[in-house]
């Protein structure tokens, strides 16, 4: 293992969490006085209440015709009534075969009443709680899952390095799939116009294309391999988007603002090493499918495309963007640093602070590059109780316009209105990174073939949940 601090160690103090940054030579500030993270912005000709968004995290707790469920109403409620003025809704699958699981949203003719209910319900709890909601950003990821998709996966590029991630039926059966047609992807992009129809018609303030992650729209982002009017150049890489982006102009309208969460590094898959650490698997040099990353080296970031893609979506008309990096089934610890692995994960191979560190460079050089433009920051809930004291730096600093909590929110749905009450956010509610959210997504033995995921040690609904999964696991009643 790395010598490095972690868990309780490195977070029992402010000045032990300062000193490993310092000792580790990172670049992590903290500004206690939280002010700026609490002010009025404009975005796209609208004035949001403040700074802070919650991310887009997806709680497999649907109905298995996509629909939102009970769970999915508690989860979305705490967000609302929490006080981040900006409620950037989880993935919601374009058509039946784009679903990540069995319990995903998914847009439908059947389930769009539902979906207006449930943007309608959030609108209401956060006017409930705050007093008005027209300071109040609500949106919805229109996502395929790609590779990821689930049962039958669908590729945009033949990629070995990750094949063997790529599994089929409810066994997960390693494929190799043949890569989705122009023809394939054109005849998709229809299904995203409706979405975003749709989306509108819920009463979404805004869409976001989902291009994160290595699902279907990102994995098409890095593939140079693949040939014809999306591939290959990243004029074609980027075509797809670019094209669907005026088509939503034209199309749907002016009143949605358009917005992608983008990974802006991909890097290459992990696996565990003897002693349960992650390592880099085998990939070949150069390595051409990995955005963002330097081909002769894909594990080091390399800015050039993705500030190149990123100007080419603004002139189509992109107006707001959300920044990631990774792939949560491949190399999580780039995407979410955690203390503890999930069950099928892996011991990080360097500190969380380190994934902290890039995230944060990442997004500053992107936000030099357009500093006009609202961006999204992520990597924050690592930090657990001092979270917000690096976006307040990062937002002084101006490298970052907005910051970004995902499994921090789902732990600690209230840090919004704890900042404003008390000025700080309270040890004992934060998000410790154990992981159980993921353990909770990745658990698929009940009668609906995916279990609701969530915060277990801050929320007792997801407690019982894995009570239960652990007495299946023991065998007992």
């Amino acid at each position: 293992m790395g010598d490095f601090l972690r868990g309780n160690a490195l977070f029992a103090s402010r000045e032990a969490l300062t000193g490993e940054i310092r000792r580790l030579a990172l670049e992590i500030p903290l500004e206690p006085s939280i002010q700026e993270s609490l002010k009025p912005y404009p975005i796209a000709g609208r004035t949001v209440g403040n700074r802070l968004v919650v991310h887009p995290m997806e709680g497999c707790d649907g109905t298995l015709g996509g629909a939102p469920d009970e769970i999915t109403y508690h989860r979305w409620g705490r967000f609302a009534r929490g006080g981040a003025k900006i409620l950037w809704g989880e993935a919601c699958a374009v058509v039946p075969e784009g679903r990540a699981n069995p319990r995903q949203l998914l847009f439908s003719r059947e389930n769009a009443p539902e979906l207006r209910a449930l943007i309608s319900y959030a609108r209401e709890e956060h006017r409930k709680a705050w007093g008005t909601a027209d300071d109040f950003l609500v949106g919805l990821q229109l996502t395929h899952s790609g590779r990821f998709a689930f049962p039958t996966p669908s590729v945009v590029v033949r990629d070995p390095v990750f094949a063997p991630f790529t599994r089929s039926g409810k066994e997960r059966r390693p494929v190799d799939p043949d890569p989705l047609s122009d023809a394939d992807l054109e005849a998709l992009q229809d299904a995203y116009v409706r979405a975003a129809r749709m989306s509108l018609e819920a009463g979404c303030d805004f869409i976001d294309l989902k291009q994160c992650h290595r699902y279907l729209l990102s994995e098409l982002l890095g593939a140079r391999t693949r040939s014809g009017r999306y591939g290959g150049t990243l004029e074609n890489r980027t075509r797809f988007v670019r094209t669907l982006l005026g088509r939503l102009r034209s199309e749907v309208g002016r009143e949605l603002i358009l917005a992608t969460r983008m990974n802006v590094f991909d890097a290459v898959p992990y696996r565990k090493d003897a002693r349960g650490v992650g390592e880099p698997v085998e990939y070949p040099r150069p390595y051409e499918n990995a955005f963002g990353a330097d081909p002769a080296d894909p594990l080091v970031p390399d800015l050039r495309e993705p500030i190149e893609a990123i100007r080419l979506f603004r002139e189509a008309g992109l107006q707001l963007l959300n920044l990631s990096a990774g792939c949560p089934y491949t190399n999580p610890h780039f995407l979410r640093p955690a203390d503890t692995p999930p069950p099928d994960g892996y011991e990080m191979p360097e500190s969380g602070l380190v994934g902290v560190d890039r995230h944060f460079r990442l997004a500053a050089a992107v936000q030099r590059a357009f500093p006009d433009l609202p961006i999204v920051g992520t990597g924050y809930s690592y930090l657990r109780e001092y979270a917000t004291e690096a976006g307040e730096a990062n937002l002084r600093s101006g490298r970052i316009t907005l910051v970004g909590l995902g499994r921090g929110a789902i732990a600690y749905p209230d840090w919004v209105k704890d900042l404003r009450e008390k000025g700080r956010l309270e040890k004992l509610k934060a998000c410790i990174t154990v992981s159980y959210c993921t353990t909770l997504m990745r658990s698929k033995g009940n009668e609906l073939g995916q279990y609701a995921a969530g915060c277990v040690p801050r929320d007792p609904v997801y407690g019982k949940l894995l009570q239960e999964i652990r007495k299946k696991e023991r065998g007992t009643p």
